[in-house]
């Protein structure tokens, strides 16, 4: 039996209200029980990397202690970026959250480079959206719906 598809969540963390949870629990059972997916979902995952006290204290190291913020930091995006390396497909939410963030511009970029295919969900006009990260998406959604629709079209292979 062929390794199922291992699907990317991009998006807001940091600066989404919810800490960018919501939509990705709303989109993991289509992914895992429809369309027989694993996923990887950064914002269940944080925990795993960092000691409890980067988890408890790595926000007001940014501003109160750098070099130890610096260090609970990088070893998330290490983490991250070596799943999205191994990822088949990446869904992004491209929101008004997103833009004041990096991490998400990063993974965008990196999965274009890597030749992974990019699904964005737009969560604003596709006006307002970088033309980079529209550069970087392979297909774009207008809504999370739509998306669905085409992952299940896609599946078997994505």
């Amino acid at each position: 039996m062929p390794p199922k598809p291992l699907v990317y969540l991009a998006g807001a963390i940091e600066h989404a209200p919810d800490g960018g949870e919501g939509w990705r629990r709303a989109l993991i059972p289509h992914l895992r029980d429809e369309l027989s997916c694993d996923v990887y979902d950064p914002t269940a995952d944080e925990a795993q990397w960092l000691t409890e006290e980067e988890r408890a204290n790595f926000r007001r190291w940014k501003t109160e202690d750098f070099s130890r913020f610096q260090r609970a930091i990088r070893k998330v995006i290490a983490k991250d970026l070596s799943i999205l390396e191994r990822a088949s497909l990446v869904v992004c939410l491209w929101d008004d959250h997103v833009r004041r963030g990096g991490g998400t511009h990063g993974e965008m970029t990196l999965a274009h480079v890597w030749g992974k295919p990019v699904h964005l969900v737009l969560g604003m006009p596709v006006a307002e959206v970088s033309s980079w990260i529209l550069g970087c998406a392979t297909e774009v959604h207008a809504d999370f719906d739509s998306l669905r629709r085409r992952l299940a079209a896609l599946r078997p292979g994505l």
